[in-house]
C-alpha cells in the first residue's frame, strides 16, 4: 500500500491535525440537524471529528458541533449508532463492490493462495471466526493490510453467503478505499462498551474493531471453530 499526500483537518473535539482518511466529516442538514458525510460530498462548511468512539461522544456531549458551525444545531441522541450503522455498510458494499470486480476472493483456500501468490493487498477476517485458522494466514506486508472490523455475517454479505470468515482483496482500485473505510470502522468499534481482553476489544455479535496501525485483530470470538471454509 503506498503512502499517500493528504490535505489535514482538525478534530474538533481532540484539536489536533491529521489526514482526513482518520477522520468523519459532518455537515449542518435539513432542519440544523448534524449529517454525516462519509463520502465527503454534502455540501456546506465540513465539520471534522477523529474516528474515534471517545472524540465522536466528546464532540456530541460538549457541544462542539455547534461551536465549529457558529449556529444552533441538532445532534440526534443515535448520531454514533447511525455513523457506525453507515460505517458497515459502506464497508460491505465496498466489498462488494470487489468481488463483483473480480478484486476479492474468499474462503481459506482461496484466500491462502492469493496471499501466497502476492496477488492480495489485504486480508479480511472476521472477527468472530476461529482464532486457530485466522492465524494460520498471515497479511500482506505493509501497515493495515489486515481487515477483522467485520463480523463473519457481516463479510457475508459483500460475497452473498451467511457466513465468511476469510477473503482477501486484490492488487486494483478498491483496497485503498476498503483499508480506509476499515481503520474508521476500527477506531469506532474499538470504544464502543468493549472490555479488553488478551487479544483486544471483544464485542457481542454484530461489532468489532481492530487496533489500528498494529495489525493485530480485536474480536475473540470462536464462532466458525473447527468449520473451515472451502475455497
Amino acid at each position: 500500500m503506498k503512502t499517500r499526500d493528504e490535505p489535514e483537518r482538525r478534530c474538533v473535539a481532540t484539536r489536533e491535525s491529521q489526514p482526513r482518511t482518520g477522520l468523519i466529516r459532518f455537515v449542518v442538514g435539513p432542519e440544523s440537524e448534524i449529517t454525516p458525510d462519509l463520502a465527503g460530498r454534502l455540501p456546506g462548511r465540513g465539520i471534522w471529528v477523529s474516528a474515534e468512539a471517545s472524540a465522536l461522544r466528546r464532540a456530541a456531549a460538549k457541544n462542539l458541533f455547534a461551536r465549529a458551525a457558529k449556529q444552533s444545531v441538532r445532534v440526534p441522541p443515535d448520531l454514533f449508532e447511525r455513523v457506525e450503522s453507515a460505517l458497515t455498510r459502506r464497508l460491505v458494499e465496498l466489498v462488494a463492490l470487489a468481488r463483483k470486480a473480480g478484486e476479492a476472493v474468499t474462503g481459506f483456500e482461496k484466500t491462502k493462495a492469493a496471499l501466497v501468490g502476492g496477488q492480495a493487498t489485504l486480508l479480511l477476517q472476521a472477527a468472530d471466526g476461529s482464532v486457530r485458522e485466522r492465524a494460520e494466514l498471515r497479511p500482506p506486508p505493509g501497515e493495515n493490510t489486515l481487515v477483522s472490523c467485520l463480523f463473519g455475517h457481516e463479510l457475508g454479505l459483500a460475497f452473498g453467503r451467511d457466513n465468511v470468515i476469510h477473503a482477501a482483496v486484490l492488487a486494483g482500485g478498491l483496497s485503498e478505499r476498503i483499508r480506509d473505510d476499515a481503520l474508521r470502522l476500527s477506531g469506532l468499534r474499538a470504544g464502543m462498551g468493549t472490555t479488553h481482553g488478551e487479544t483486544g476489544p471483544e464485542r457481542a455479535p454484530g461489532a468489532s474493531g481492530v487496533e489500528p496501525g498494529t495489525g493485530m485483530d480485536a474480536g475473540n470470538g470462536r464462532a466458525g471453530e473447527g468449520s473451515r471454509e472451502k475455497g
